[in-house]
């Protein structure tokens, strides 16, 4: 929930001065960005920081929201595999896929549900909301959009379906998870080619120096140069500090809410001057 909760911080900041970033031509979201994608698409960006803002008063509910709190041994064995690896080669993925699947988690239709409950949303927002997922079997990444005939809350669901930590979906023929296990949690080749794109991710792919789960610093820093390549200007932002801890914390969600509406203020007049060049 931190970087959900940071990302609409963001997005709020820059509508408190008037930046609202309209004539977007793609909307790409992967975990945690999935979910801001589509309220983003949705129109609903903005409004939602009201409401997580409420919630981040009772960190209980968040906690219902995106249960994470004692895991059995299985949840722990997927996660490591899925922490600990360092490239995403489709060996690699497969067996990340491989311990999702085994681990013991909540249903996937919880997930559904609480997904269900964020974005009330039943039909795809927008023709331009891509949502990407990794296949477990096969360890293809898979993109979602409204032509797929899936659901919004299952689009969702599967993306952000932390290995370990929540359970694949059933997404038609296949058993997806997480986006960000196909070694990118940006997906930047999905936006080449376009006038322009501000990127909102965990780390800064220009600054990144740790690998871990699937993505390395080298692969992350080679996606941004050829998204350049490509003709497209980029504006990136990450939040200024997190601890691994803060991630899965509901505790975290208020400081989350500050920290990137903060970021999104000083940001601002550079966003807004980068969007209308």
């Amino acid at each position: 929930m931190f970087f959900v909760a940071w990302q609409i911080g963001y997005l709020k900041g820059l509508s408190d001065a008037s930046v609202t970033l309209q004539g977007a031509e793609r909307v790409v979201g992967t975990s945690a960005g999935s979910v801001v994608a589509t309220l983003f698409s949705a129109g609903k960006a903005a409004s939602f920081f009201d409401e997580l803002h409420l919630l981040a008063k009772v960190p209980q509910l968040v906690a219902a929201l995106a249960p994470a709190g004692d895991l059995h041994d299985s949840q722990l064995r997927a996660i490591q595999t899925f922490e600990s690896a360092t490239s995403a080669e489709a060996a690699t993925v497969r067996e990340i896929g491989r311990a999702a699947l085994a681990a013991h988690t909540p249903s996937p239709e919880s997930m559904q549900r609480n997904i269900m409950l964020v974005v009330r949303k039943k039909h795809w927002p927008s023709d331009i909301l891509h949502v990407s997922t990794v296949d477990t079997y096969t360890g293809d990444r898979c993109i979602i959009t409204g032509s797929a005939d899936v659901s919004v809350s299952a689009a969702l669901a599967a993306s952000t379906a932390i290995p370990g930590v929540f359970a694949p979906q059933q997404i038609k023929d296949r058993k997806c998870m997480d986006g960000g296990t196909s070694g990118t949690g940006t997906q930047l080749d999905l936006l080449a080619g376009s006038t322009r794109a501000l990127v909102l991710s965990l780390r800064n792919p220009e600054t990144k120096t740790q690998s871990g789960m699937t993505q390395s610093p080298t692969a992350s820093k080679e996606e941004m140069r050829a998204l350049q390549a490509s003709g497209t200007r980029v504006f990136t932002a990450s939040p200024t500090t997190f601890t691994p801890e803060d991630l899965m914390a509901p505790t975290a969600v208020g400081k989350a809410l500050t920290m990137g509406r903060e970021q999104g203020q000083a940001d601002s007049e550079r966003v807004g001057k980068f969007w209308s060049a």
